[in-house]
């Protein structure tokens, strides 16, 4: 009878694995909340380090996962070397030029225009920079990391790339302006972009290409453009101006992820990704060794 448990290689499956993995990060996140009054008693803003600190547990999370299965911490794709340095260059760049192309068609649909901001600062784009890099490390690696790899391992490409679209996508149904249209397409085009991460991943079995673009999909969206950023107030070095088109068209204060537009710029994204060999020997190839 199949072991539950245990694999043919004696190895614990990948199911097990993912539930540690969630129970440490639920730890994690108690730590997380019993430290937040703490900071703000050394009066530190929450946007300071909010962001950095969850990243902190969930690479915690990963390591103590990855020693228990005998593997460097490398292994779910943070190779700090010239190869990962160039991805995550790439990545922004690939991340930045979705966003434009689909502020660009918004524009071209008469659904809004632009104006320079007169608050416009270099210190607020490297702030920017800052903040949305710590956004993309911890939620690429807490989507694209140890739990994604855990299922992809389990179950396959197909599998897994619809339950972590279905779960990214959940993740931002809290976030503000999440209603009627503008939920309905910022649900697609959210689980699209986790599709798209996904892929990033896979043709590089490494977490610098999906941290790059989303890095540049967000800084671009609200640091340059000014657009909000799923649902959170945008302020760009340009201001957009709305012209009054509905909001599944512009994607208006949600941002650019909630406009029919967004959903077109990620598709192309995708074909993209889609067509291109990938930089990993292995980047098409997936071991399928069962979930439980």
């Amino acid at each position: 009878m199949q072991n539950v448990f245990f694999n043919q290689d004696h190895r614990l499956r990948n199911g097990w694995w993912m539930l540690i993995f969630v129970a440490i990060m639920a730890a994690c996140l108690f730590g997380f909340r019993s430290l937040i009054p703490v900071f703000h008693r050394m009066g530190i803003r929450s946007g300071d380090w909010v962001e950095v600190v969850i990243f902190l547990f969930t690479l915690g999370a990963s390591w103590a996962c990855t020693r228990l299965r005998n593997e460097p911490l490398s292994s779910i794709g943070f190779h700090l070397d010239a190869r990962w340095a160039k991805e995550i260059a790439w990545g922004t760049l690939l991340g930045a030029g979705v966003m434009l192309a689909a502020a660009g068609m918004t524009w071209a649909s008469g659904g809004v225009r632009f104006e320079l901001d007169a608050a416009r600062s270099l210190k607020a784009l490297g702030y920017g920079l800052y903040l949305y890099l710590f956004v993309a490390l911890f939620e690429e690696n807490l989507f694209r990391g140890f739990l994604f790899q855990r299922l992809l391992d389990g179950t396959g490409v197909w599998i897994t790339q619809i339950v972590l679209a279905l779960f990214f996508a959940f993740a931002h149904w809290g976030n503000p302006g999440m209603h009627g249209a503008t939920r309905i397409w910022a649900t697609i085009n959210i689980a699209l972009a986790a599709v798209f991460l996904g892929l990033a991943y896979l043709r590089t079995r490494s977490l610098a290409l999906p941290v790059g673009i989303h890095l540049g999909w967000n800084w671009t969206q609200g640091n340059v453009l000014g657009f909000g950023v799923s649902g959170n107030a945008g302020k760009g070095w340009i201001h957009p101006l709305f012209q009054g088109k509905p909001e599944w068209l512009t994607g208006g204060a949600f941002g650019l992820e909630a406009s029919v537009f967004g959903v077109v710029a990620v598709l192309i994204g995708i074909a993209m990704l889609w067509k291109w060999k990938g930089s990993s020997p292995d980047s098409a190839s997936v071991q399928d060794a069962g979930l439980f």
